[in-house]
């Protein structure tokens, strides 16, 4: 069964300083860039829209006044987490085209609200040149979210990015792998110290794009599914210079293909985003045809007709039951006595391990995915059917409102259909937790 792509244009550039005093950072115009060279059709993917920014105007902003842009970087934020959850919930899988990379706060805060409500921890895998990991905590002050997103994701700065809707962090610093940065990035101790998990250009060239892959699935065994946030200043400048903050040592077209389809071939992985291309320093194309080649080849294996359903793993095989939940094909369990919630402020973890699993193994025929070493060490299909027992009152995952619609794209645990009572809502106010 192919996994179709859903391509969402997120154009913001809120997330960057100005790059003269007079001009407004170019990445907003990515999106443009590339659909101009047929990257729909030649990915077969529905169009999912462009969910437009609000206008870059730093105003009177100083250093020391915090995130430049944090009240509209935070409102873009909840809405699209709100877009890519409902391309989730039809089974689709998103290809996020920013912008610059505040955008990873709307994937993160979509992940988090996914994991709340499958019981699981979602992970990320953080493919960029910088390690974008400033925060109070490590620098005199902050201002631009592009180069602070991995820290604010992590739960490190001003809550009304970094825990919006009361949820900090949305990625747990065990559920990160940072891949590409380069030998000498200044937040590397940093990024050691709160055991995040590297890999840089150095190491990954030694391993090889391919077991690297390979890798960060295997650091990421215990979690749910995860995300993929691509940042193409990874490319050496030598081949890519079109970005804000070039920076040598980065890696070849060829390996980011490579990478980026090993990270992709599998159902664990839940959808991909693309950062910081700058067509203003792409005059005649040529940089953003590359690009396009590089994702259409890297993206193979979620549109090749043997490509298997996205589902979420359990980290564990406990006696339970199991259904199917709607058009993403996802099912989740309670699991006593703490499920995944969301969490204050002051929470080490946004959420806890549960147990999601898949909600329906591969068709006659089918090829079965191994997906990743976890505990269970199942192939693709086996939670769903296996035969299980509910000790306890059990939780299916059901959209909110109708699949095909562009809404809010939450989900919701509801009740067996035997069991008493109203459905238990999950869903979480838009304008909580904005400080």
């Amino acid at each position: 069964m192919m996994r179709r792509i859903a391509v969402l244009d997120a154009p913001t550039n809120l997330g960057l300083r100005p790059p003269t005093s007079t001009s407004v950072p170019g990445c907003a115009k990515a999106p443009g860039a590339l659909r101009d060279h047929d990257l729909l059709a030649r990915l077969r993917a529905r169009d999912a829209g462009c969910l437009t920014p609000p206008r870059y105007d730093p105003g009177d902003w100083r250093p020391g006044d915090g995130v430049c842009h944090a009240r509209e970087i935070s409102g873009y934020s909840l809405t699209l987490a709100d877009r890519i959850g409902a391309i989730i919930d039809r089974g689709e899988f998103p290809l996020v085209l920013g912008g610059d990379c505040s955008v990873l706060l709307g994937s993160a805060l979509a992940m988090h609200r996914l994991g709340e409500a499958v019981g699981g921890r979602i992970g990320l895998v953080f493919v960029d040149g910088h390690s974008d990991f400033r925060h109070p905590g490590n620098a005199s002050y902050v201002g631009a979210a592009a180069g602070e997103d991995l820290a604010l994701v992590t739960g490190r700065g001003q809550a009304d990015l970094a825990a919006i809707e009361g949820r900090r962090p949305y990625f747990r610093d065990i559920d990160v792998v940072v891949l590409g940065i380069r030998a000498q990035d200044e937040y590397r101790l940093d990024l050691q110290a709160a055991g995040i998990t590297t890999r840089p250009v150095p190491a990954l060239r030694a391993e090889g794009a391919a077991r690297t892959a390979q890798w960060a699935h295997e650091q990421l065994a215990d979690c749910a599914g995860y995300w993929v946030h691509i940042d193409v200043d990874v490319l050496d400048p030598a081949v890519m210079p079109a970005v804000d903050a070039p920076d040598p040592g980065g890696i070849a077209f060829a390996e980011l293909e490579i990478l980026l389809d090993g990270l992709v071939d599998t159902p664990h992985c839940l959808g991909v985003e693309l950062t910081v291309f700058d067509p203003d320093y792409d005059p005649d194309g040529s940089y953003a045809a590359e690009i396009v080649n590089t994702i259409v080849a890297g993206l193979a294996p979620v549109s090749a007709p043997e490509a298997v359903p996205p589902r979420l793993l359990a980290s564990s095989p406990p006696p339970q039951r199991v259904r199917s939940a709607g058009p993403a094909a996802l099912a989740a369990v309670a699991s006593p006595p703490n499920r995944g919630g969301a969490a204050g402020p002051g929470s080490p973890d946004g959420i806890t391990a549960g147990t999601p699993v898949g909600s329906a193994g591969p068709a006659a025929g089918e090829p079965r995915a191994t997906l990743g070493p976890g505990p269970a060490g199942l192939a693709a299909g086996d939670l769903a059917s296996a035969p299980m027992e509910t000790p306890a009152p059990a939780m299916a995952v059901e959209p909110v409102g109708p699949p095909a619609a562009v809404g809010p794209g939450l989900l919701r645990r509801v009740p067996w259909p035997e069991e008493d009572g109203a459905p238990e809502d999950g869903t979480p106010s838009s304008s909580a937790g904005i400080a």
